[in-house]
């Protein structure tokens, strides 16, 4: 009894350990802005086999941990709607094919110059080509790039390296000793099995997960929804595992497949906390697995191959991307995320090692190689942002005010201002618009506005723009330090033309006023207002008590608002406190 006990106290202690690594390490980072992934690789060192000692075998931690990826694969697919991810389909087989078929044979020849046989420097650079998609998309997720195009065009060649898996290992047994031998009935019979798991898992999500759903939302038992998430996204990553494609591949497929379902936000919720912990103890796993041994006794060829294979697979990142008309900036950024090896690698490896085509030291080699270059890749994404190029719009096919004239001048053409902008041009107004954002104005053009490139905060643009001459300033930006900005220069330089501006909160309004704009709104004030006399009659309330109730609102509002400009902020909010019958307290 006392044994049994001692090994569970033992495990505890691993379980334990683990949680408080992740926790330390990762805000540690975070807040030392070298990210989350750097803290779990580097905390999985620490109390591994090489650093405390407390987990002695790495590889069981990685297995249970990849399902982590797969997890955070199914999410990625429950965004991708079949209809976008056709309209992906270049991206997909056109971008990621380059990639990965110029890396693949540039990478072969950097093995073959450090040494290895043609054979062993196909699998060692094919292994490096799979880039890392746990790193990958959760450096896309921190950075806020997972939905934008860039991002998604990176998401597209990750799908295309999790397909290359199944070709790849074909190749493998192919080029092992006796491989060639292996006859086109068994070549035949795997690919009918891989063909076979996808169409299942088609039919299975076309037909047979949503009804299933439904029948588990009807018991209402919320364990039973989630167990039912969590055996959609296993059960999807064995089947394609059992047909010899990739787990990831199955849950992302899966994902896709209930995009389009209501349920979709519920399993993305019953989903999440399971992805995010498991794809922490993913990273904890890989830094355990660093082999710090075979690195001192290989020391030299392995930093020559680190470096050799980042090099040349990032420039050949570059390049493919620039071909292919992307901009410098994205490029470099792509390179810098995408040049390590990734968690595909270990599969190939072992693979290779199991039929013969590489022995146990090199791929302890190849494998601390990909591992390092994976710990290097946060480094490299901070090198990029701190002295990369900025990213700068493109202003190609806009103007920029010249001698305008008009019976007023909008600064920003947002939301805000392209609703500001429309009882003027309905009463047959001459507006002139201008606005720093390329894209939207070449878009405005596609809806028959005339918008010119300038900044606000420049006199010579207002000049330019019309402001001497123009009946009213209308400021419409979104920063509230830019609306204050213009509304200081405009009513320095043209005192004569009143200046109308949108107002983010109360305090933004008291500034606008100090700063001697002859009115401005709160961008929210009567859209609230609006909504909480419709609550009122909703609940009830006759139209004529309602508006009594909004007039009285209103003139609180308006009082607070005169005593804050002129005794400050402090002195309203003692009105507010003050006044008990007011059941509208606030500064919004």
């Amino acid at each position: 009894m006392a044994v049994e006990a001692s090994g569970t106290a033992s495990e505890l202690v691993q379980v334990v350990s683990l949680l408080a690594a992740g926790v330390i390490a990762v805000p540690l980072f975070k807040r030392l802005g070298l990210g989350s992934v750097l803290g779990y690789l580097l905390a999985g060192l620490a109390i591994g086999p090489f650093g405390l000692g407390l987990f002695t075998d790495a590889q069981a931690i990685l297995h249970v941990a990849e399902l982590g990826v797969v997890m955070f694969l199914f999410i990625i697919g429950l965004e991708m709607e079949p209809s976008r991810l056709w309209g992906m389909r270049r991206e997909i087989f056109g971008l990621g094919l380059a990639q990965v078929g110029a890396c693949i044979a540039a990478l072969t020849l950097v093995g073959v110059a450090l040494g290895f046989s043609v054979s062993v420097a196909f699998v060692a650079g094919t292994g490096f080509v799979l880039t890392s998609t746990a790193i990958v998309m959760q450096l896309l997720e921190e950075r806020g790039s997972l939905s934008t195009p860039k991002g998604q065009r990176i998401v597209a060649i990750l799908l295309l390296e999790d397909l290359a898996i199944v070709p790849l290992l074909a190749a493998v047994a192919l080029l092992a000793p006796g491989g060639a031998e292996t006859s086109g009935t068994e070549r035949a019979y795997a690919i009918a099995l891989a063909l076979a798991s996808v169409g299942a898992l088609v039919a299975a999500g076309r037909w047979l997960l949503n009804p299933l759903f439904r029948f588990f939302a009807a018991s209402k038992a919320r364990e039973v929804m989630t167990a039912a998430a969590l055996l959609v996204v296993l059960g999807s990553a064995l089947a394609m595992q059992l047909g010899g494609l990739s787990m990831a591949m199955g849950a992302f497929l899966a994902g896709v497949l209930l995009s389009e379902s209501s349920f979709r936000h519920q399993l993305e919720a019953d989903v999440e906390p399971f992805r995010g912990i498991l794809l922490g103890l993913f990273f904890l796993g890989v830094g355990m697995s660093l082999d710090l041994s075979v690195i001192a006794a290989n020391g030299g060829l392995i930093l020559a191959s680190v470096a050799a294979y980042m090099v040349v697979k990032s420039l050949l990142i570059y390049g493919v991307a620039r071909a292919l008309r992307a901009s410098h900036s994205e490029s470099l950024e792509r390179a810098a995320l995408m040049a390590q090896g990734g968690e595909f690698a270990f599969v190939l490896y072992a693979a290779a090692t199991g039929v013969g085509i590489i022995d146990g030291t090199t791929n302890a080699i190849l494998t601390a190689t990909v591992i390092l270059s994976m710990a290097i890749t946060p480094l490299t994404v901070i090198a990029f942002d701190r002295f990369g190029p900025k990213a700068s719009m493109s202003t190609d096919g806009v103007e920029v005010p010249e001698n305008l004239v008009g019976s007023a001048l909008i600064v920003g053409f947002g939301r805000f201002g392209q609703i500001v902008s429309q009882p003027l041009i309905s009463r047959g107004c001459s507006v002139s618009i201008i606005d720093t954002d390329a894209e939207r104005i070449r878009l405005a053009e596609g809806f028959g506005f005339k918008v010119y490139y300038g900044d606000g905060t420049r006199l010579d643009i207002l000049r330019a723009a019309g402001a001497a001459t123009a009946r009213a300033i209308l400021i419409c930006v979104d920063d509230p330090g830019t609306a204050r900005h213009v509304a200081e220069i405009a009513k320095a330089e043209f005192p004569l033309v009143p200046v109308l501006a949108r107002a983010r909160d109360r305090e933004h309004a008291v500034e606008l006023i100090q700063a001697g704009v002859a009115y401005q709104i709160r961008e929210t004030l009567e859209s609230a207002l609006a909504l909480g006399e419709q609550a009122l009659l909703t609940i009830g309330d006759d139209p004529e008590s309602a508006a009594e109730v909004m007039a009285e609102v209103r003139r609180r509002d308006a009082e607070r608002l005169d005593l804050e400009t002129v005794g400050g902020i402090h002195a309203g909010l003692e009105l507010i406190r003050g006044n008990a019958a007011a059941p509208t307290h606030g500064i919004g």
